[in-house]
């Protein structure tokens, strides 16, 4: 399946990719289209994009609406969940300590990289990392 969304990904995006093609579609082949595009034209799944079925919701990170969308129930995802919401967002007022790293490390995979798709797959590595280390704690 085709998933859309904008070019210069940030944390919601690389870590809403990662997560798709984890959990919810192995093959998954993104487009990237300029900010403020219309993605309505395109054949694919929009995400991280206003007005797109997955995207923010009542304050809420992207990511957040794609695990409950896809009725996802892992705990550890969860806790991604809370991390990748503070970290997309500026009003969070205690939020985890992970979350201001993995904003800025993701800020710059796109800066050093100059290429999303380069930046998802590194991207995957870190989010992949995260979640063996976050579980890893839940035992």
């Amino acid at each position: 399946m085709k998933w859309i969304t904008w070019s210069g990904v940030g944390v919601d995006r690389i870590a809403c990719a990662w997560l798709i093609r984890r959990m919810v579609d192995r093959d998954a082949e993104f487009i990237f289209i300029p900010r403020g595009s219309d993605w309505k034209q395109l054949d694919g799944i929009a995400f991280d994009i206003p007005g797109a079925n997955l995207s923010h919701r009542r304050g809420r990170c992207t990511f957040c609406t794609v695990l409950k969308e896809y009725s996802i129930s892992d705990r550890t995802m969860d806790q991604i969940c809370a991390i990748v919401d503070a970290a997309d967002s500026v009003n969070d007022l205690l939020p985890p300590p992970e979350a201001a790293g993995i904003d800025v490390i993701c800020r710059g995979l796109i800066k050093v990289l100059k290429h999303d798709v380069k930046a998802l797959e590194v991207g995957a590595i870190l989010f992949e990392a995260l979640y063996v280390q976050l579980a890893e704690e839940f035992q």
